[in-house]
């Protein structure tokens, strides 16, 4: 492919055909017919010299030529859409998708305030909320998702801003045999524990202190959803140990109770992570200052449970 024979408007369409990798949902999502979406998919082979998309007996699979230029195309449209839209953004009329990687603390915590105010503003803007894995930073990086949200901090270059601070209790059976109105290291160390583990677990702040508290429960459960953990735990002796404000979302929940996590567990910032190169979008800007107007509008925790 030569850059004087490419018709750059065929990126966009290029970029939702490799996402989707289905010809009638990326017609759907670029509004256009499927046949037209067939054409424009033809072109692209020819522009390209490649069949990027093969049909197999479940759809569709990405050709490695394709694969190779959708990771560019992560990186290389932000830019494209910065420099076409200059300084005027105007969230009203904007139809992006924005994607933002978190767990499922943000939509229970942050979600209700956030949604209000970004489809409020932004009516015609798509949100799309993935879950955060050991590859979020990556993602960001290579402008996979626009924003992460997560209270581990990103490696430099990208960049990080606290929307609060939250700290963690402990959440347990009704029926669990330890009754304490606050939790001991000693009640951590006797009895299994139910763990989130979204990023590698090293990453992650819970089991991180417990290896720097030198405990190591005798038994785990290890599960990717603070709901799940929550779920886990009517009749069993599992502890697990969440941030306050999910917790509270279900203080009555039957068969759970809540309990002061040991004085040795902190309070942390919680925050939101992107790349420099996004800093000074105005687009980006915007969303930022939403998700941070959010951020600002939480309760501020207190100890009691």
């Amino acid at each position: 492919m030569h850059i004087d024979n490419a018709d750059l408007n065929l990126l966009k369409a290029l970029d939702v055909l490799l996402e989707e990798r289905h010809v009638s949902r990326a017609a759907a999502r670029f509004h256009l017919s499927q046949s037209a979406m067939s054409r424009t998919l033809a072109r692209l082979r020819d522009t390209f010299g490649d069949e990027l998309l093969v049909r197999t007996g479940t759809g569709y699979e990405l050709t490695p030529r394709a694969r190779a230029i959708q990771r560019e195309l992560q990186a290389v449209m932000p830019r494209l859409r910065s420099l076409v839209r200059g300084n005027d953004f105007d969230p009203g009329t904007a139809t992006d998708t924005v994607r933002v990687q978190c767990t499922d603390y943000v939509p229970a915590v942050l979600g209700p305030g956030l949604f209000r105010q970004l489809f409020h503003q932004a009516p015609h803007l798509s949100l799309t909320m993935e879950p955060l894995s050991p590859h979020t930073f990556d993602d960001v990086e290579r402008g996979r998702v626009d924003l992460a949200l997560s209270p581990v901090k990103p490696p430099a270059p990208l960049r990080w801003q606290t929307l609060f601070e939250e700290d963690f209790v402990c959440v347990l059976s009704r029926d669990h045999p330890v009754t304490a109105d606050r939790l001991e290291l000693d009640d951590l160390a006797a009895y299994p524990h139910a763990s989130v583990v979204v990023m590698q677990a090293e990453n992650m702040l819970v089991d991180r202190r417990l290896g720097e508290l030198g405990i190591q429960p005798p038994s785990s459960l290890r599960v990717p959803y603070f709901a799940a953990a929550v779920t886990a735990l009517p009749e069993t002796t599992l502890i697990a140990t969440l941030p306050r404000r999910f917790a509270r979302l279900h203080a009555d929940d039957d068969g759970i109770r809540i309990a002061e996590a040991p004085t040795e567990f902190c309070r942390f910032p919680y925050g939101v992570i992107w790349h420099p190169r996004l800093t000074n979008d105005p687009a980006h800007s915007w969303l930022r200052t939403v998700v941070q107007t959010a951020g600002d509008a939480v309760d501020v925790p207190e100890s009691g449970v």
